[in-house]
């Protein structure tokens, strides 16, 4: 290029036209000769005496040529590099590590972070091995400054952060021994502060990949007490950072913190009490990650237990032995809490930290952490002082979801009381803290409030609704969507006809929906919070609340319609006002799935309508929730739904082919399938742009899998509705389906072996809807040519070492419909001895449905096979 400087510079001018241009230029350059762009680069930032923003804006551009998001991209940046000539390869890094020796610490910075991608691309193929030599040089050497030292170690650092995301697995060990050598000798406490901050942060990237080094005690020994040592500098961000390895090492080599918990735990615990906030807050961390370690290993613990074999990782029950200490430790921490408090801040602090690790504490130890926390709770729940009384009722909080309901049940029944005096107390954090901790009582140990304190309790939280800030009005909301959720499963509701909830229902719904006309609504989740009270409450309440809710549903068809006339200025009101009306069409959907079909009748047109006023609006972001409110009225209406398919008929087809917002194009794919079976053949003028939008959704690349196993058996509802009237779409649909049944499984991924499950259920539902409504329509023949593959996906189902026994059930029952569609003429192939091994397989390991299904199966097979 014949002004590099120039062009760089142009990069960052005001004048659009001018910025675009130069970007194309160096565009152009990196593709007409990449090499030679890359040495220009180089050049311009190791030259003395240059511009400082070029110098810098040139190793920025020289990263970039090696960086990209996207993994093929980044593959193919890499080539680029590894196919330059080796002379010229070896001239530009040479260059850019004379660059990291510069003078000017913004050159120096750069340069630090280009030599780091280049690292990234060649260490892990044992190139460039001037690399280590170099930093090792430039770290121990008394010649260097010590901000060339710093440099490196960056450099150090940027190359471990680097090569652990490009998750590059095989590295030389002579390279991270060299690396490591560099770091640990940066680290020592005879350094200068700014250097072993350096070395600090790059030790943390390095124990992504320095497995091998941390399995050899002598070497682990090195590089616990360098680290440990820099726990002691006195400068908090060297500590912050030593605190960082620490929590690194918890993670991923909890196996081998034996020797080391001592100094570890006494280390960390003088942080939290003594040090800074910063250092205090990776010292909690650090027990954090313990629990969660912790956590993971006792569960897996138990499986392997109740699957009787040998347990391969030992849970050391670190947290457990310290427990005593940690428990008021953390506990004390809770009293720091910001001074400048404010509901809408989520500023993370001391006191938030100690509050998470006190909950993974509970996970962790379950019934031993109430004799350790509650006598800090007892003593000061009802202090004179705000910071103890909120942090008592914090503590409290923070450990419901470890014990059980029997041990910690006691306490929670003499807590509610003071917990909704509370609600009126001077300080906002205290209430805030309050309504937040009534709520997780009510979700995780509702049993445990006393009987006579439900009405003082549900008084107490409504009366927080309309009067207290957002933040505390938000947990009270929470606090009744929980109390409503203990309803669930209320058999005695059924029985008696009401529940304790009941003489309270009208004031609840009337008080929550004016909380969500607040004008502060949007604040702190409170409109959320209320409409999914409203929801829990509706969906949980007894038998004799129904004359209530069929008042409530034209009341919230009426807001919806509302909605439509208010102005939205900007993309903001835009967005809240989409918000809302996705609100009530949930709402709605609720109602009326409550409500006896016999009452909806005379709102569903008025439903109707604004559900497709809501649908005209492109792009809004409700339309899922507009769509599963009318697969209700749908469900609701049955075979009367048909009068509305006219009008909706176009947005459900746009619904369809909603690729990019897939969970819209899932809910569309869920109603077609519900409209199939409440209106049967009166679907069939429709089906042509049906049909036609679920295979564009199967053959569209860029469409969430998730969608397509719904899709597949959406085929077989459309076709048990329309029968014969199915023959047009017959071979689409089987071409569709045999090639999904041929997505073969893969041997370790679970995320992949699942999602080809649950193709194989959707598969398996088409073929059972398909051959059911060609026999309904008297066309089963159309059937006859796919059989023999059909059977042959079969009997590989049967013969997999690792079964779905909900995908055999589903096959089970399709051997069962043909048979009953088909008859003698499939005798053949229902003789095949994997049809009863697979019916007897699936009956051995299946539910009592399953084998009713396996039963029935049997037994219309045996008559065809006489």
């Amino acid at each position: 290029m014949s002004d590099l400087t120039t062009t760089l510079l142009n990069c960052q001018s005001p004048d659009v036209t001018i910025r675009q241009n130069a970007e194309q230029t160096l565009k152009s350059a990196e593709q007409s000769n990449f090499a030679e762009f890359a040495n220009a680069l180089a050049q311009e930032l190791a030259t003395e005496g240059k511009d400082l923003t070029v110098r810098q804006l040139a190793g920025i551009h020289f990263k970039n040529l090696l960086v990209a998001k996207e993994e093929s991209l980044q593959q193919s940046k890499h080539q680029a590099w590894m196919n330059m000539d080796a002379a010229m390869r070896s001239s530009v890094k040479a260059t850019l590590l004379a660059a990291i020796r510069s003078p000017e610490n913004i050159a120096r910075h750069t340069a630090a972070q280009a030599c780091a991608e280049v690292a990234a691309v060649e260490l892990p193929y044992k190139q460039w091995p001037e690399f280590l030599p170099t930093l090792m040089e430039n770290v121990t050497s008394n010649d260097q400054p010590d901000a060339v030292k710093i440099s490196t170690l960056e450099c150090l650092g940027f190359s471990c952060d680097r090569i652990a995301q490009l998750e590059t697995v095989d590295i030389d060990p002579a390279t991270t021994d060299g690396m490591l050598t560099a770091i640990v000798d940066g680290i020592r406490a005879d350094r200068p502060d700014p250097i072993r901050l350096s070395a600090a942060t790059a030790l943390r990237n390095s124990l992504l990949f320095t497995r091998k080094n941390m399995e050899t005690k002598a070497e682990r020994d090195m590089i616990l007490q360098a680290i440990c040592e820099a726990t002691q500098s006195a400068d908090a961000k060297v500590r912050e950072a030593a605190y960082e390895c620490i929590c690194q090492i918890a993670y991923q080599y909890y196996d081998k913190l034996a020797d080391y918990m001592v100094t570890l735990f006494n280390l960390t615990t003088t942080a939290i009490k003594e040090d800074a906030e910063n250092v205090a807050l990776q010292a909690i961390e650090f027990w954090s990650t313990l629990c969660e370690e912790e956590i993971d290993l006792i569960e897996e613990q138990y499986h392997c237990q109740m699957s009787n074999i040998p347990v391969t990782r030992q849970c050391m029950s670190y947290v457990k032995g310290a427990l005593e200490t940690l428990g008021p430790l953390l506990t004390i921490t809770l009293t720091k809490q910001d001074e400048d408090y404010n509901s809408d801040d989520d500023v993370w602090g001391i006191a938030m930290a100690a509050a998470t690790c006190l909950k993974l504490v509970s996970q962790t130890v379950e019934d031993d952490v109430v004799g350790v926390v509650f006598p800090f709770v007892q003593q000061h729940i009802k202090s004179e002082n705000w910071r103890f009384r909120e942090a008592a009722t914090m503590a409290f909080s923070s450990i419901l979801d470890g014990p059980s309901s029997e041990t910690i049940g006691p306490y929670v029944n003499q807590s509610i009381p003071i917990l909704l005096q509370a609600l009126s107390d001077q300080h906002d954090m205290v209430k805030d803290t309050s309504a937040w901790t009534i709520g997780k009582i009510c979700e995780l140990h509702v049993r445990a409030i006393p009987h006579e304190t439900f009405p003082t309790l549900v008084e107490g939280l409504m009366s927080k609704l309309l009067t207290e800030n957002p933040s505390i009005s938000s947990q009270s909301a929470y606090a009744i969507h929980n109390l409503a959720l203990a309803f669930a499963d209320d058999d005695q509701a059924e029985k008696s006809g009401s529940n304790a909830l009941s003489p309270y229902m009208g004031p609840l719904l009337q008080t929550l929906l004016q909380v969500t006309d607040r004008e502060d609504a949007d604040d702190n989740n409170l409109r959320f919070s209320a409409f999914e009270a409203i929801s829990a409450l509706i969906q949980y309440s007894a038998p004799d609340c129904s004359p209530m809710l069929q008042e409530l549903l034209p009341v919230i068809v009426q807001r919806l319609n509302a909605t439509f006339s208010v102005s939205a200025l900007t993309n903001e009101d835009k967005e809240r006002n989409e918000g809302v009306q996705g609100l009530l069409c949930g709402l709605i959907q609720v109602l009326v799935l409550k409500i006896d079909a016999q009452f909806i009748p005379p709102h569903a047109d008025s439903i109707m309508q604004n559900l497709l006023q809501v649908l005209q609006v492109k792009n809004a972001t409700c339309h899922e929730e507009a769509f599963s409110a009318t697969s209700a009225v749908c469900d609701k209406m049955e075979s009367e739904f048909k009068k509305y398919l006219p009008a909706l008929a176009p947005f459900l087809v746009m619904g369809l082919k909603n690729f990019q917002a897939y969970h819209v194009c899932s809910i569309a794919v869920g109603l077609v399938g519900d409209i199939a079976r409440a209106i049967e053949k009166e679907i069939l003028p429709y089906c042509n742009d049906i049909m036609t939008a679920l295979v564009e959704s199967l053959q569209n690349q860029n469409l969430h899998r998730s969608v397509k196993p719904p899709v597949l058996s959406c085929f077989g509802d459309i076709a048990l509705a329309v029968a014969e009237g199915f023959e047009p779409y017959l071979q689409v649909s089987m071409m569709m389906l045999m090639q999904a049944s041929q997505t073969t499984m893969p041997d370790d991924d679970e995320e992949i072996i699942d999602f080809i499950n649950q193709l194989r259920e959707g598969v398996l539902e088409a073929f059972t809807g398909i051959i059911q409504g060609l026999k309904d329509g008297g066309r089963v023949d159309l059937f006859q040519v796919y059989l023999p593959t059909i059977m042959q996906f079969l009997q590989t189902l049967s013969a997999e070492e690792n079964k779905d026994y909900e995908v055999l059930s589903k096959a089970a029952g399709l051997l069962g419909d043909i048979a009953s569609a088909m008859g003698p003429p499939v005798k053949p192939q229902l003789s095949n001895p994997f049809v009863i091994a697979l019916l007897s397989d699936t009956y051995q390991n299946g539910d009592e449905t399953t084998k009713e299904t396996c039963n029935w199966a049997r037994g219309v097979i045996e008559q065809v096979c006489r």
